[in-house]
């Protein structure tokens, strides 16, 4: 995948472009979410996982569970956020990180990954920013590391 610069002037749009990406999934990669509280990450997230062929009503928003595991027809995802943890002490450990690595076919997707400090991935990452709020336009970047 390319890196991607773009507005999405709707919450359609950012759910489309989840899409988008999520039609592109193999397994196995990382994507790192950021954006302030109410940026998107999560209807992102809904639309990547419809672009898996998984049910996008079926997604919610992790922030008191910490994970969510969704078993979609070719890979797991891992949805994680990190929100409530306040990234002292160890965050990975926290969230069972360790042990969702060991499924080299998951994919992972992390909101708040700032939270894990210098932890880093030996997986194929994509680094997404999201900026905006309520049902104004998003301001959305995705870098990919190959």
């Amino acid at each position: 995948m390319n890196d991607i610069q773009t507005t999405t002037p709707s919450p359609e749009e950012t759910f489309a472009l989840g899409e988008s990406i999520g039609s592109t999934l193999s397994g196995g990669e990382v994507l790192l979410l950021r954006g302030g509280l109410g940026a998107g990450k999560t209807l992102f997230t809904k639309g990547l996982l419809s672009g898996i062929g998984f049910d996008p009503d079926e997604v919610t928003s992790p922030s008191f569970t910490l994970v969510n595991l969704y078993r979609a027809e070719n890979f797991d995802v891992y949805h994680i956020d990190l929100w409530r943890l306040d990234g002292g002490g160890d965050v990975a450990f926290a969230v069972g990180l360790s042990e969702i690595l060991e499924d080299q076919s998951a994919v992972l997707v992390i909101e708040w990954p700032e939270r894990l400090g210098d932890f880093s991935f030996t997986r194929r990452t994509f680094e997404i920013a999201i900026e905006g709020d309520g049902e104004g336009p998003r301001n959305i970047t995705v870098n990919g590391a190959d």
